[in-house]
């Protein structure tokens, strides 16, 4: 069912239908996202950075030129690098099941003058026609709070020939290695690697992750080649407002983000 809502902004469309784990997140981040965004909205508001450690993406790479292109943020916040990259040609739809959330980047979108359009919709079941965007990507967002299995052939349908997509998440090893006890990650491997699919800790959202080669046996399925994997690693001496997210010295050794690049061909 999908209805049109003046709740967020205008522009903005709700699809109402949700899965349990969904609406336990999206119960999360409209609980959480004033919060939220008071803590880290100074680092989010740099644009074009990628995950705790707010990377460049001058130095990664892992989108290109956008500038002509339609763009699919999956799983937006408030908005900053919907508008970041509006800013530089691209045509942006930024999606988010969070209407607190989207409250923010109406707000942000307003003062920066942007025409970047919000859209408050399920990640696994997006209200928008096949074939409609050259890019879709997240920082964060939709895929990792969404069944890959569900997420993944949504986005197949979305894409166009030739399209990419392009999404940063924690790191499988990032959760093997979760001390529940100390509440942080350690050196020592705390849970098996196989059949780990679904991270509940009942506090926060439900996370979803897989093993590498199902990630590709994945993709594979739904006609998507990937291109890249990267692993993000803090640089020296840098400093983030995500200070709970993972010890600075364990992602310094071990990667606790990643970067896929994907292309349907």
């Amino acid at each position: 069912m999908l209805v049109r809502s003046s709740s967020t902004s205008s522009d903005a469309a709700t699809q109402l239908v949700t899965s349990v784990h969904e609406r336990r997140n999206r119960d999360f981040w409209d609980a959480d996202a004033d919060e939220y965004q008071a803590a880290h909205g100074a680092q989010l508001a740099r644009g074009k950075v990628w995950g705790a450690w707010g990377i460049p993406e001058t130095e990664l790479g892992m989108l290109g030129n956008v500038a002509g292109l339609d763009v699919l943020e999956y799983g937006c916040g408030a908005g900053d690098w919907a508008i970041a990259l509006e800013r530089e040609g691209a045509r942006v739809v930024a999606l988010d099941q969070s209407r607190a959330q989207l409250r923010h980047a109406t707000h942000n979108g307003v003062a920066a003058g942007t025409g970047v359009r919000l859209v408050c919709a399920a990640g696994e079941s997006v209200p928008l026609r096949d074939a409609s965007f050259d890019l879709v990507f997240c920082d964060h967002g939709a895929m990792s709070f969404c069944d890959p299995e569900r997420s993944v052939p949504e986005i197949a349908r979305l894409l166009r020939a030739g399209g990419r997509l392009v999404f940063n998440k924690a790191t499988l090893i990032y959760y093997l290695c979760w001390n529940a006890a100390k509440r942080k990650q350690t050196r020592r491997l705390q849970t098996p690697y196989f059949d780990q699919r679904v991270f509940d800790f009942e506090e926060g959202t439900v996370d979803f992750q897989l093993p590498y080669g199902d990630w590709i046996r994945l993709f594979g399925t739904h006609g998507l080649v990937v291109d890249d994997l990267v692993e993000l690693r803090p640089p020296v001496d840098t400093s983030t407002t995500y200070t709970d997210f993972v010890p600075y010295e364990w992602a310094r050794n071990w990667p606790a983000e990643e970067i896929w690049s994907v292309r349907k061909p």
